[in-house]
């Protein structure tokens, strides 16, 4: 029982080192207007958004959901805290996704995304890119989103490093220079997705639908195409070297 106390207490103080060093990032300008003119409902704002982040590590679905929707609102009505929100999500998504082996993956292709991971990606898929700051990156390498829908997400230059998207639905989404390295997109839906300037070194892109994507400038490099759908895509200046193609 001791054990479980003081577990808890380190994962509750680590989440709130990460919250006060995000904090610590947000323009001063914005945080000390905020705090000059209504600074009771910043002080709720803060605990509203610190009891959220550690309601997230209770790993249950229901209240999960609940949670996940309350942080969007705060992210779409407190843009201080937009970038403080992704990356609780991106890394709520990181540790509740346990990525998988392709070869264990393409065994088993027809696993359904867990509710509050798919709602969580809904969000930072949706979200206002325009609050998100300069040099920053989504982090959503090494995890399994199999069966995912990311119909028209925006994760332009997203880091999706082995990440296992296998029958994802990524129609007309926005993954221009995203890093897709050693990902797994079989049997992906990637119909007029952007992918201009991705980077698909090593990727399975078996049987996946290209139909009219625009990969102006992608790196296919080692890539397996086999049965992937290139209809009306946009290949000029992409980097097919060594890439496999439908014989």
């Amino acid at each position: 029982m001791l054990t479980v106390i003081i577990n808890s207490f380190h994962a509750v103080k680590n989440i709130s080192s990460i919250y006060n060093s995000h904090l610590s990032k947000i323009s001063p300008g914005i945080h000390t207007f905020v705090e000059k003119f209504n600074p009771n409902q910043h002080k709720l704002l803060k605990e509203r958004l610190r009891i959220a982040i550690e309601q997230l590590e209770n790993n249950i679905i229901e209240p999960s959901l609940a949670v996940i929707n309350d942080l969007e609102k705060i992210a779409q009505n407190h843009p201080q805290y937009h970038w403080i929100i992704m990356n609780t999500l991106t890394n709520f998504v990181r540790k509740n996704t346990i990525h998988v082996s392709q070869e264990e993956a393409i065994n088993n292709l027809s696993v359904k995304v867990r509710a509050d991971i798919q709602a969580a990606l809904t969000i930072i898929a949706r979200r206002n890119v325009n609050k998100d700051p300069e040099n920053e990156q989504l982090d959503l390498s090494h995890t399994d989103m199999r069966g995912v829908n990311l119909n028209r997400a925006n994760l332009q230059e997203a880091n999706l490093y082995q990440a296992n998207l296998a029958g994802a639905n990524l129609t007309e989404a926005n993954l221009a220079g995203a890093i897709l390295s050693a990902a797994n997109l079989e049997g992906a839906n990637l119909y007029l997705a952007n992918l201009e300037g991705a980077i698909f070194s090593a990727a399975n892109l078996k049987g996946a639908n290209l139909k009219g994507a625009n990969l102006h400038y992608a790196s296919l490099y080692l890539a397996d195409l086999h049965g992937a759908i290139l209809n009306d895509a946009i290949l000029d200046g992409a980097n097919l070297r060594e890439a496999k193609l439908s014989e």
